[in-house]
């Protein structure tokens, strides 16, 4: 016999998981991706959703449409390691990118022989009779048109967190990271590299140049180096010395790009979202006159 009282849904504990709650407010279904991208902004006016929670989903649902050649980081601006470099280059080189991963290739940069793990290098100076072909680990090879989606479930299957992505004609086209991949669905991952400018955002280097945050203001850069920097277009205005050197260069910065001002070298080293993050900074050398 049914219970002639029922309890009212409000007197009833809730449940629902929250897919089941999502599914039921975009009931009966959106007609496209961009629809149930504008539901989701609907449920989280109706506190369905939190915003955080709605940019992820946001950008599984775009993740879905993009391939590792959406988001690697281009041939061009790789940095890579030769294997017939001698150690202390090697060196130089993590110091200087702070990657924890490198490529590594041998004669043609286009002959990728394996991963070379930035920590492995403490082994050679404990053992010195290893050399750095010993320390390489197995390269994984990926085509452009990889889903992110599959290319995620396979970083995870395989703890690897770095491919090299190769074109239809099977030349190297670039590399992308786990974090790549992960930045799409939780937005900018910031890392030991990304240090904001108010912990720090001049630190001297090995070689004796300088690593400067493009977050850094002119007045605090000018001041540490010495110089003037002042745009050649007096009519502008710039707080940071990103987007000074942005401004005269005439464009977004990219990786291993150099730019001359006040006498001043600036070589960018990492870049994100459209900014430059870290800039090399050295004395410019002078110019040889022709003898």
């Amino acid at each position: 016999m049914s219970d002639p009282h029922p309890a009212r849904p409000s007197d009833r504990e809730d449940k629902r998981t929250f897919l089941q709650k999502i599914a039921e407010f975009i009931h009966p279904g959106p007609d496209s991706k961009a629809e149930l991208i504008e539901t989701l902004a609907d449920a989280e006016d109706n506190d369905i959703i939190g915003p955080e929670s709605r940019v992820m989903l946001e950008g599984v649902i775009r993740m879905a449409e993009m391939s590792a050649g959406d988001v690697m980081v281009a041939a061009p601006r790789m940095d890579l390691i030769s294997i017939d470099s001698p150690y202390d280059e090697i060196l130089h080189l993590v110091i200087d990118t702070a990657h924890s991963r490198f490529p590594v290739y041998e004669g043609d940069r286009e002959n990728i022989i394996g991963i070379l793990l930035a920590k492995d290098l403490l082994k050679l100076q404990r053992a010195p009779e290893l050399n750095i072909r010993a320390l390489l680990r197995p390269a994984v090879f990926v085509p452009e048109t990889k889903g992110l989606n599959d290319l995620l479930r396979e970083f995870r299957g395989n703890r690897n967190h770095l491919a090299i992505v190769i074109d239809e004609f099977g030349r190297v086209a670039g590399l992308i990271t786990i974090e790549d991949v992960l930045e799409q669905i939780v937005g900018e991952i910031e890392d030991e590299f990304d240090i904001e400018a108010d912990e720090g955002d001049i630190f001297g280097l090995a070689d004796k140049t300088y690593r400067v945050s493009g977050d850094t203001s002119i007045e605090r850069v000018a001041e540490a180096f010495g110089v003037d920097l002042q745009p050649t277009d007096e009519e502008q205005e710039f707080d940071t010395i990103g987007g000074l050197i942005a401004h005269e260069m005439g464009h977004v910065p990219k990786r291993g790009e150099h730019y001359t001002l006040s006498g001043l070298d600036f070589v960018v080293l990492h870049t994100k979202g459209g900014a430059v993050r870290w800039f090399k900074v050295s004395p410019a050398q002078p110019e040889r006159q022709p003898g």
